[in-house]
């Protein structure tokens, strides 16, 4: 999801705009300013990662706007002058669009904001290849270390996730999806929809389910039936 703000002096260029975005679910816009010095009050207090930027404004231009921020979001600008493009793309605005807005043409502009938010993402974390580390685990407002050899398996639960180490349950803030690209594959493979388990802590299997060293029996899913055939 990429935060946007709209900066233009007429009405109607914001609803324009909240028209087209209807069809981009990920862009969600944070913020509406109708002049550059309300937008400057605006940025020093919200994360934004796109402006919607227009260049005739009263007091503080769109240009001049963009020359005093500091660290600058992405710009697209929306003008009914042409001749600011050359200003604009100096000072690496992603693109520039003529009023009245085009519905195409904007959207070929947010795959470029897209691009460039993907380019500026920090790359994943590398998952261990073995169990001798540990990860981190969000817990409420608190960070909790865990021994990868100890986590027997792993269940979903809403918007949470149960981590289980034998008898100790720890309930972390995150998906299974994202726990699984922390975990070593050779040893971690999930075997329902709901859970992900442990090969080492694995000590029995049928084609229905499998029994882990603590005695908690895991069913298997339909679906995942193909990949435990190996697991013993």
């Amino acid at each position: 999801m990429l935060n946007a703000l709209i900066v233009d002096d007429e009405p109607l260029a914001h609803q324009v705009i909240l028209h087209h975005l209807k069809a981009h679910s990920d862009i969600q816009v944070s913020g509406q300013c109708y002049n550059a010095t309300d937008a400057l009050c605006f940025l020093a207090n919200h994360s934004i990662d796109l402006i919607f930027l227009d260049i005739n404004m009263p007091a503080l231009s769109g240009i001049e706007l963009l020359k005093v921020l500091a660290n600058r979001p992405q710009v697209i600008i929306i003008s009914a002058y042409q001749e600011y493009a050359l200003q604009g793309f100096e000072l690496d605005v992603t693109d520039y669009l003529l009023k009245p807005v085009d519905a195409k043409r904007l959207s070929v502009a947010l795959d470029k904001v897209r691009v460039r938010a993907q380019l500026n993402e920090p790359p994943a974390p590398v998952a261990p290849q073995d169990l001798s580390g540990h990860i981190v685990l969000k817990v409420e407002r608190e960070k909790h270390k865990v021994a990868i050899k100890e986590i027997s398996y792993l269940e979903a639960y809403g918007n949470y996730v149960k981590v289980w180490q034998g008898d100790t349950m720890t309930l972390a803030n995150t998906t299974l999806k994202q726990l699984l690209t922390e975990l070593p594959e050779a040893f971690f493979v999930q075997v329902h929809k709901s859970f992900v388990v442990n090969k080492q802590h694995i000590t029995a299997f049928t084609t229905q389910s499998l029994q882990l060293a603590t005695g908690q029996a895991i069913k298997i899913g339909k679906s995942y039936k193909a990949s435990c055939q190996d697991l013993l």
